[in-house]
């Protein structure tokens, strides 16, 4: 039984440098944590009450529904509770939320996103489906409708958001916003004083990225 790191497949492709940033802070402040690496679409491999600490929403559902006597909790959960973490000052910047589907049964997660933008002293005005009510980004329509709609749906999504900034907690969902025509900020990069690059936002070929992640790990 041990406590693990999954910086998951789009963290990875997005800031691979990030993942040990993270994880120095985690061993230095939490307490003993090893990465984790083997992508939640595949066995983690790991004993039985084991805990999974997630940045990403899909590989939180997942790890948890797919895989028996393994638990998860996200970073934003565990950077909450803590009082060692930097926190950047945004001065009161305005800011939307969009909350990621995976986890839309899960309130303490939307809580603690909440509670980390404020300590960074970012105000937020909330769109009005939001945590357990929220709506898809879009990207989930990838495959199953044209793309064309897919881009439809997240123009709709991205239009419903108050402010021009928006923080959310998904790759994927970076890529949706900026489709959308939003500024999204991924809350690791406004905790990690770093700006948010959409980097390539080809729905197709972000998906074939995060596939070949997927096929290797």
């Amino acid at each position: 039984m041990g406590t693990y790191f999954n910086p998951g497949c789009a963290l990875s492709i997005y800031k691979p440098e990030m993942e040990n940033r993270i994880l120095a802070f985690l061993n230095k402040n939490y307490g003993a944590v090893e990465l984790h690496k083997i992508c939640c679409h595949h066995n983690p491999r790991l004993e039985e009450g084991s805990l999974i600490i997630n940045v990403c929403a899909g590989c939180d559902r997942r790890f948890r529904s797919l895989y028996e006597g393994i638990t998860t909790i996200s970073l934003w959960e565990i950077l909450d509770v803590m009082n060692t973490f930097p926190y950047a000052d945004y001065k009161g910047l305005k800011m939307s939320v969009h909350d990621a589907c995976p986890v839309r049964e899960k309130p303490q997660v939307h809580k603690a996103v909440r509670s980390l933008l404020r300590k960074m002293n970012i105000e937020v005005v909330e769109t009005e489906f939001n945590g357990t009510r929220s709506i898809c980004c879009g990207d989930n329509f990838y495959t199953k409708i044209p793309l064309e709609q897919v881009h439809l749906q997240m123009n709709k999504r991205a239009s419903s958001m108050p402010c021009d900034d928006v923080c959310v907690y998904c790759v994927s969902c970076v890529k949706s916003m900026y489709i959308g025509g939003k500024t999204p900020r991924y809350l690791i990069d406004l905790l990690m004083s770093e700006k948010t690059d959409p980097q390539i936002y080809d729905t197709v070929e972000w998906h074939k990225q995060i596939q070949d992640y997927i096929d290797e790990h």
